[in-house]
């Protein structure tokens, strides 16, 4: 079986170039992942198309003009593929679909950024132990620790930007 990852947001906008402090190394470091993911991974999805709506929101379905829209393109067509992709459960709290029951209830991540909780929840519920990439989020840099004892694994492909 494919290993499983989940990709942050951030990882096909830094593909685009559309992150003016990211190094050379850093878009490099997100087109390398994004070409990976397409061809050796599995990549996680929520089964109400949160992740897949946030890409669509900040990236182009057409697939142009860079290779971070290229890779919602490929997601896009490939959603429903269990060869590419898998569509997890995850039961959101909110009427805004910003928190999970599968989100650690833990004090210390009270302040982690609602909008990547959906990525914690799809990792825990998924039993796949999938790796989280990201790329310039500091949010998941500064809350590392404790999400590690949840037994996430997470990729830093700009550590560079974590430093800021």
């Amino acid at each position: 079986m494919k290993p499983a990852v989940i990709i942050d947001t951030n990882v096909p906008l830094v593909a685009n170039g559309r992150h003016p402090p990211a190094s050379p190394d850093c878009v490099l470091a997100c087109l390398h992942v994004l070409e990976t993911v397409r061809e050796n991974n599995i990549l996680l999805l929520d089964n109400f198309l949160l992740i897949l709506d946030q890409y669509r929101r900040k990236l182009s379905l057409s697939g142009q003009p860079g290779p971070g829209d290229f890779f919602v393109k490929w997601v896009w067509h490939n959603q429903a593929n269990p060869a590419y992709c898998r569509q997890i459960s995850i039961t959101p709290t909110t009427p805004a679909k910003d928190d999970f029951d599968e989100f650690p209830r833990d004090h210390r991540l009270d302040a982690f950024d609602r909008d990547d909780r959906k990525f914690v929840a799809v990792a825990l519920a998924s039993a796949m132990n999938p790796i989280i990439h990201n790329a310039s989020d500091s949010d998941w840099w500064d809350y590392r620790a404790t999400l590690e004892e949840y037994a996430l694994t997470l990729s830093f492909l700009c550590p560079a930007l974590m430093e800021n």
